[in-house]
């Protein structure tokens, strides 16, 4: 209160978001943010003098490519942004640049990729950034403007992502957290690393409330020496393949509790790339001496890579599916694109069990809100709950790999498989879909012709598995004494319920 009192609201809200402790004193290390802002200067950090660059290194040039935020894929574009203030988005629109075009790194930073000694096989993922949230743990504060100080391996990451803004948290403050990669490829003194990272980006900074910015994921690869030595080869990026790839929200007013919008939107271009492999920094004759970088004719110097012959390795899409198991272990249980799960039921003869969401249920990005795009509360939501409680457990899993095909989809790409007339059989498939649909997530569970044999409203999951077991009336969603958790034992007993009414059809 005193607080309060001495600073009012909007000067609170400031300290609090630079008093990580919440001791209510600002250490030096706290109060770093706005020195470096005030004066313009930042400290080089203990990394940095660590890392001298070793005149016989490598050094590795590589460019950011970014195109802004597509406004219009925004929810709130349809009704021309309606009581939404110029300030809130101010921090958004005017992003229309990576902040560095072009970084020069030492090859030796890079070893952060390199996988520990016990995860030399192919596609056995370990964690370079480990996840420390999870659906016990809650989440970070939404109330802050400048990341902490990244740490270890944490540091890479962070000036990486600083090529694109200057704010990275390489700390999302949603479960999964992190960085995870596997070894694609394997020579005799090269690694191809397939990597996934779970960041985000603050674009606000006071007096304005904060505004954050989460990508669905970055993920790329990596080809390295195997003592980094030399980097062959780097790229990361933002995939763009699905219609929404980004999560965006921000606070209107000076606490945690403060109302909160959330929308999401298209993000065409967001990437990092090598302009060629690392070259050393110095170069020397057979005798050690150092030479000039251009030939006499004024031309630098051409190097010539030996090629590299790749004794073991994987697909692509396989390391791609080990990192998204690690970030997700629902994903044990392979969801395939909406018309693809039909066919594939029709097949084998199975049900279809699908998942229709408003953002992405794979993504870090969308799956923490249960309230529509007005919603004020920031809450842990539907689809996130699903992913980390009831899709992880192993009765689950072993049922939907026994008896079901599954695929998750948003609602904006169903609506327009909805409109497509080339194929009425999709387009019927997606209808039927949509007739069930209710924000934010709705469980179905149909026919391989998409007839819907069952179907509940995530929302409606929550709140009976909240409930007492003695208050739940619905038979149909009566709790199992097999399972202490009910949200496992319910699940379990939607699902056997579907199958169970889909008796009659797949018998004629």
């Amino acid at each position: 209160e005193l607080a309060l009192k001495s600073l009012g609201r909007e000067g609170l809200f400031l300290f609090s978001s630079l008093d990580t402790n919440n001791d209510l004193y600002l250490s030096p290390e706290e109060f770093k943010p706005i020195a470096e802002k005030l004066t313009g200067v930042a400290p080089i950090s203990e990394f940095e003098e660590e890392e001298t660059p070793d005149p016989s290194g490598e050094t590795l040039a590589i460019v950011a490519k970014f195109q802004p935020l597509v406004m219009e894929t925004m929810t709130k574009s349809k009704d021309g942004f309606l009581g939404i203030s110029h300030v809130a988005l101010s921090g958004l629109r005017n992003w229309t640049a990576p902040a560095a075009p072009m970084s020069v790194m030492l090859a030796r930073q890079f070893k952060a990729f390199l996988p520990p000694k016990n995860k030399v096989d192919l596609g056995d993922p370990w964690w370079i950034i480990p996840s420390e949230l999870n659906i016990f743990t809650g989440y970070l504060s939404n109330n802050r403007f400048y990341p902490p100080p990244p740490q270890g391996k944490e540091i890479l990451i962070h000036k990486l992502l600083s090529m694109f803004h200057p704010r990275p948290f390489v700390k999302t403050r949603f479960a999964p957290q992190g960085a995870v990669a596997c070894i694609q490829a394997i020579s005799t003194f090269y690694y191809t690393i397939a990597f996934r990272i779970h960041a985000e980006f603050q674009l606000n900074e006071p007096p304005d409330f904060p505004f954050w910015f989460s990508p669905g994921q970055f993920t790329g690869h990596i080809i390295l020496s195997k003592d980094s030595s030399h980097v062959r080869e780097f790229k990361l990026y933002v995939p763009n393949n699905r219609s929404l790839n980004v999560d965006m929200e921000w606070l209107y007013g000076a606490s945690e509790s403060s109302n909160m919008e959330v929308d999401i939107g298209y993000l065409p271009q967001m990437e990092l790339e090598s302009t060629g492999p690392s070259i050393p920094s110095v170069i020397h004759d057979e005798n050690g001496n150092v030479i000039d970088s251009r030939d006499p004719s004024g031309e630098p110097i051409q190097f010539v890579f030996e090629e590299i012959n790749w004794q073991q390795e994987i697909p692509w899409e396989e390391a791609a599916q080990k990192l998204e198991v690690a970030m997700y272990p629902f994903k044990k249980v392979s969801y395939l694109p909406f018309t693809q799960a039909f066919e594939r039921a029709k097949e084998e003869k199975k049900l279809v069990h699908s998942i229709l969401l408003w953002g992405a249920l794979d993504d870090h990005e969308l799956k923490k809100h249960c309230k529509p795009p007005s919603a004020s509360l920031p809450v842990p939501g539907s689809g996130r709950t699903l992913r980390e409680t009831v899709l992880e457990s192993s009765p689950i899993l072993a049922l939907l790999n026994e008896s079901f095909i599954s695929s998750w989809s948003l609602v904006k790409e169903l609506e327009e498989l909805q409109t497509n007339r080339e194929n009425e059989f999709y387009s019927k498939l997606a209808d039927l879909h949509l007739e069930k649909y209710n924000f934010p997530v709705e469980m179905i569970i149909c026919l391989p012709n998409g007839t819907v044999v069952h179907h509940i409203n995530a929302n409606y999951f929550l709140d009976i598995t909240s409930m007492k077991p003695e208050d739940v009336e619905s038979s149909i969603f009566s709790f199992s004494t097999n399972f202490e958790d009910p949200s496992t034992a319910t699940y379990l007993q939607f699902l056997k319920e579907g199958l169970q009414r889909a008796k009659p059809y797949l018998q004629t």
